[in-house]
């Protein structure tokens, strides 16, 4: 089931480059003085599998539909995962999921 969550990613300028490099540097977003984010949405099961994996995390459905509190750990490895499939969708989710 598709799902409009995500999954906030801040972006330096060492991600912006590696991202460049695979074409997805345009998908990032300027979210105030110069500090940028990419935006990787998920479904609403990814979400399900996300929240189990990390009882830490929360998600936001009240504001931003979100997935929030994620370790950096599992941040880098979606970002690598989003680097490996060239994607900010469930695909890179899934990747994630499967490196777990």
């Amino acid at each position: 089931m598709e799902g409009n969550a995500r999954i906030n990613i801040w972006i330096n300028e060492d991600r912006l480059s590696q991202l460049d490099k695979v074409g997805l540097s345009s998908l990032t977003k300027e979210v105030f003085a110069g500090m940028r984010v990419l935006e990787v949405t998920l479904t609403l099961d990814q979400v399900d599998r996300i929240m189990k994996l990390y009882p830490s995390a929360k998600y936001d459905t009240s504001t931003t539909n979100s997935v929030e509190l994620l370790p950096r750990l599992a941040k880098d490895k979606l970002f690598d995962a989003v680097l490996e499939t060239r994607s900010t969708g469930p695909e890179a989710v899934n990747r994630f999921l499967q490196s777990i």
